[in-house]
């Protein structure tokens, strides 16, 4: 591709009669206003019925924004926005795709370490990669951006072309375009992108009025296990706290960075966010962040980073200076149950992985990625694995299903 000298911006091909496809390497060189307008789906549809905080928050241009401007995406972390921009024969953006040039696989929640080792082994390059996705962040949300006027299907389409042909005219390996929602997913499907799932799990209110009105919904076993489980996380004289706006102090912060690093530095060698992140998000977004805190004896001893989204609360970083039993379940799990039921939202994305979380009334549910493979070789390859992987996590789904906590006619 041809660059545009100071612009950071690069000419592309044209994906579709009508279109024009062009990458941008900083997303603070695209409007705020035309990203969110278009990210916004569900605002956009439901008209004066749209949610109070409308969209998927990973997507909003702030935070985006802040990876960033805080230097966890960019420079030498192995993640470069490459973001495409889909443009009409007018020159107006009418799409946009997040999308970053990766140098490893971490930071994903989709493994394909994998696939990479075999290519290289048998002589390929598997890096550099195009990642379409939030970073850092295994929720579903549109990766495909827009909006809902009409011709939103043939505008995601020309989409999967530009990223198809973003793959070949740069030469790398490959596009991974990962927790895909339906919409996406069904356009990829279409266009030579092979499709693989996965598990997590994830709560959903149906109208409760309460906590107690969800557990009576439970095996009655299993609602005195909770109620116990619930008890014991706050016998040691702890409170949880629900910190959003202007709640959000740097005292807050500061206590949460420290469980974050502790925990991230345990379980991964290496947090992925620093500080200033944090910071720029609760001065960006405040209200859509909420810091589960608990306190015991004047300080702050654990939390947990949730944000609000349409009908959804995405709990995404847990951390603790003090062990206490329970307390990661009550905090993460429970809590977030509480505030969902007293807010109204339907969903809550408890983060990736976990079977722990089945018994605390979260159920499974199957995510969707998508991935483009330039090299018929290892294309082939991988679309026999994913054919029996598929089959494996459909599998898995009908076992744990059959497992879940909720009354199955006994009481």
């Amino acid at each position: 591709m041809t660059r545009h000298q100071g612009t950071g911006a690069s000419d592309g091909p044209v994906a579709e009669p009508g279109f024009a496809i062009r990458v941008v390497d900083a997303i603070d060189r695209l409007p705020a206003d035309e990203w969110d307008r278009l990210a916004l789906v569900d605002a956009a549809a439901a008209g004066d019925a749209a949610p109070a905080l409308p969209g998927n928050p990973f997507l909003l241009h702030a935070f985006l924004k802040s990876l960033e401007d805080s230097g966890c995406v960019g420079g030498r972390t192995g993640w470069q926005p490459q973001h495409l921009v889909l443009e009409d024969a007018d020159g107006a953006a009418i799409g946009f795709v997040p999308a970053y040039l990766k140098g490893h696989s971490q930071g994903e929640y989709v493994f394909d370490h994998g696939w990479a080792d075999a290519f290289e082994r048998a002589g390929g390059r598997y890096y550099p990669k195009l990642q379409v996705s939030v970073p850092f962040t295994p929720a579903t949300g549109p990766r495909l951006l827009v909006g809902t006027t009409p011709g939103a299907d043939v505008r995601r389409l020309a989409l999967c072309e530009g990223i198809k042909a973003y793959v070949g005219q740069t030469g790398v390996s490959s596009a991974h375009a990962t927790f895909l929602t339906p919409d996406d997913l069904s356009a990829m499907d279409a266009d030579e992108y092979l499709h693989r799932t996965d598990q997590q799990f994830h709560f959903r209110n149906e109208g409760f009025a309460s906590y107690e009105d969800f557990l009576g919904t439970l095996a009655s076993r299993k609602r005195k296990v909770l109620r116990k489980e619930r008890r014991e996380a706050l016998a040691p004289g702890i409170t949880v706290e629900w910190l959003t706006g202007a709640d959000l102090t740097e005292e807050a912060w500061d206590a949460f960075f420290d469980f974050y690093n502790d925990t991230g530095s345990r379980k991964w060698g290496r947090p992925y966010l620093n500080r200033k992140f944090f910071r720029l998000i609760g001065e960006r977004m405040p209200e859509r962040i909420v810091l589960m805190m608990a306190r015991r004896e004047g300080r702050y001893i654990a939390g947990a980073l949730n944000l609000v989204g349409g009908d959804t609360l995405y709990g995404r970083y847990w951390g603790c200076i003090e062990e206490h039993p329970f307390l990661h379940f009550e905090v993460c799990y429970h809590q977030a149950i509480d505030y969902a039921i007293a807010h109204k939202l339907a969903v809550v994305e408890a983060g990736a992985q976990g079977e722990h979380k089945l018994a605390r009334g979260y159920a499974p549910v199957t995510t969707h990625s998508a991935h483009y493979i330039r090299h018929p070789g290892l294309r082939q390859a991988v679309e026999d694995h994913l054919d029996f992987e598929r089959r494996e996590v459909e599998r898995r789904q009908e076992i744990l299903a059959r497992h879940t906590p909720f009354r199955k006619g006994e009481d």
